[in-house]
């Protein structure tokens, strides 16, 4: 979940790195440093973000056109000077940043000890830098090879990028488990967790597969796997553009990407739908439809806001497919010996593509013979090159910390797979399925409708900002946006909340309610319209504040709310997209009054590429 950054060319390293480790900040921002090699090689770092670390090295860094840098998101020993990265090695020989976790840090700590060692952090890298070092200086070999070796000794994640002071011309880099992309340039090359660093220099780019070991000089690049066998480098295009990850005259990426969801939405169908709005095509799951389509369980897992997203996707699929669905917590699904079938179908849900939970559930699921697709953002990532199948989201990359546009675009693929199971499988219409479309085609323009509506949910904001806690209520559909819509408001804002099925309320959460409790009912006109108008008026006798999510037009529920942001009335089928709009933006504005870093809240990272 760190950031990592790194450069040998003929740039000035410090700059390359800081401006990447700022674009990687959304990954981890604890503490912050960078090693520079200009004749000597000299580490710098700081707790906090990566701007006190340019406070603390001052006007005058050190020069050079090789370098490291990280940003990091605490797992082994608190955010502090001494446990920020880079680390050095006892002797000085190695400096190593690191993204990941070192599982067997405890064991291998002992036998260093042993050895002579001593640690000045608490972390488990200043352990696989030491590692290196004994095995560089008992074996008398070069740094590539005493790199190889340690990380056969090593059980867990890395992705990391190391300097040898003997050999301070080269960068090693190796992954396994944690992403690391390396862009090339004209006789440069850049190492970073994922592109966004690298953009602005070149969209040649190298994805590094688990257990890959690069040596990167100024002007060549060789890549060979840990055990020592060569492999061919295999450069591929990327497309992305450097103004998709700038905020572009917004103040948070988290607004941005609110409002960028008109068009993530569409940018995830384009293509998709056949030009008379007839048809929808997913050619990434071309080879695996007929399965598909014949399947006898679905299991969808992910975590945080792809598990919501994979929620509304069992309404979804069961509903229009009429295909049993089971959703997972990935980080759940590997521990509890599951039962998976070789017919079964597992979908995957990831906006990096890199969750590591998600990719060992993946890997759990392959060992069983299931067919495994993919729904992610991210092209190039672990999860699509890991998988039989998927579909990308094409949402644009996602800077904001609290997923919202990733979201919906997740729920707009999961959309058009169960329109197009429904018509394969006969459940459906071609009418209804042509009506389904046009549904689909208009959501866009109705979320545009939505966002017009932001003043008054700031005001809504405004009222609410002291709040300790708030309940989410919602049925169907709307029970899986109650959840998320919860979870953005705990993310940024720091306030306790809860989503529940409105049900359910009475069977405990009732006793929660009385008149310093906001209540955020998401009440569209479907078709349990009449029992959470009863639900409403349950909350309105124990004096609860009702704020109601309501179809444009509503009067019953409009009458007993206290506060009321409406949407465009739509089909059931995609008024999910519509309604998680307005709670997104409700929790931005509460948490922007509360005075708290909208796009970088305490305690998370974008990415969580350890379990």
């Amino acid at each position: 979940m760190c950031g990592i950054v790194a450069y040998n060319g003929g740039r000035r390293a410090y700059e390359v790195i800081v401006n990447g480790l700022k674009r990687l900040e959304y990954r981890g921002y604890d503490s912050a440093g960078v090693c520079l090699v200009d004749g000597d090689v000299k580490v710098y770092k700081q707790k906090g973000k990566v701007s006190d670390l340019e406070s603390f090295i001052g006007s005058s860094p050190t020069d050079g056109s090789i370098g490291i840098g990280h940003t990091r998101w605490a797992t082994h020993g608190e955010p502090n000077n001494e446990n920020a990265h880079p680390h050095t090695s006892m002797n000085g020989h190695f400096v190593i940043i690191h993204n990941g976790i070192i599982e067997n840090y405890g064991h291998l700590k002992t036998r260093l000890e042993r050895r002579g060692y001593k640690f000045n952090s608490e972390t488990d890298t200043e352990i696989l830098v030491n590692l290196i070092e004994y095995i560089y200086l008992k074996g008398n070999i070069s740094a590539e090879i005493a790199v190889r070796l340690a990380l056969t000794k090593v059980v867990g994640a890395y992705g990391i990028v190391v300097i040898c002071r003997d050999e301070p011309g080269t960068l090693i880099a190796a992954r396994k488990g944690s992403p690391l992309v390396i862009g090339v340039g004209d006789g440069e090359y850049f190492v970073a967790s994922d592109a966004t660093p690298i953009i602005e220099y070149t969209n040649s780019v190298i994805f590094l597969n688990d257990n890959d070991v690069a040596i990167i000089k100024k002007d060549e690049l060789s890549l060979k796997t840990v055990m020592n066998e060569a492999l061919e480098p295999r450069i591929q295009t990327l497309d992305l553009d450097l103004e998709e990850i700038e905020k572009n005259g917004f103040d948070h990426f988290m607004l941005k990407e609110i409002y960028e969801q008109p068009r993530s939405i569409t940018d995830t169908f384009r293509g998709r739908i056949s030009a008379d709005h007839k048809n929808i095509h997913l050619g990434g799951l071309y080879q695996v439809l007929p399965r598909l389509v014949k399947a006898k369980r679905i299991v969808l897992i992910g975590c945080g806001t792809s598990w919501h997203a994979a929620l509304v996707g069992e309404y979804l699929l069961e509903e229009f497919a009429r295909i049993p669905v089971e959703v997972e917590y990935a980080s759940e699904f590997r521990y509890r010996n599951p039962i998976i079938n070789k017919d079964d179908i597992v979908i995957a849900i990831s906006q990096s593509g890199e969750t590591a939970d998600t990719l060992a559930a993946i890997r759990l699921a392959r060992e069983a013979g299931a067919i495994v697709l993919g729904i992610c953002n991210v092209v190039g990532s672990s999860i699509p090159r890991e998988t039989d199948a998927g579909v990308y989201t094409h949402a644009g990359p996602e800077i904001g910390v609290a997923s919202t546009k990733a979201f919906t675009a997740q729920v707009t693929v999961l959309t058009l797979m169960a329109m197009l199971l429904g018509r394969k499988r006969d459940i459906i219409s071609q009418a209804r399925y042509e009506k389904l479309i046009s549904e689909m085609m208009a959501v866009p323009n109705k979320i545009e409708k939505i966002l017009e509506s932001n003043e008054i949910i700031r005001e809504i904001s405004a009222i609410f900002k002291d709040s300790t806690n708030f309940l989410y209520l919602g049925r169907g559909y709307f029970f899986p946006v109650a959840l998320e819509g919860a979870l953005k408001l705990k993310e940024i804002s720091y306030i306790h909340a809860e989503g529940y099925p409105a049900a359910e309320m009475k069977h405990g959460p009732i006793a929660l309610i009385d008149e310093k409790m906001p209540v955020v009912v998401i009440a569209p006109q479907d078709s349990s319209y009449e029992k959470v108008v009863s639900n409403v008026q349950e909350v309105k006798a124990r004096k609860g504040v009702v704020i109601s999510i309501v179809t444009e037009g509503d009067t019953i529920i409009k009458s007993m709310s206290d506060h009321v942001i409406e949407i465009p009335k739509a089909s059931e089928i995609v008024e999910s997209l519509l309604a998680v709009i307005p709670l997104q933006l409700l929790a931005y504005h509460i948490a922007l009054m509360r005075g708290c870093d909208v796009d970088q809240p305490r305690n998370l990272a974008k990415s969580v590429t350890v379990e």
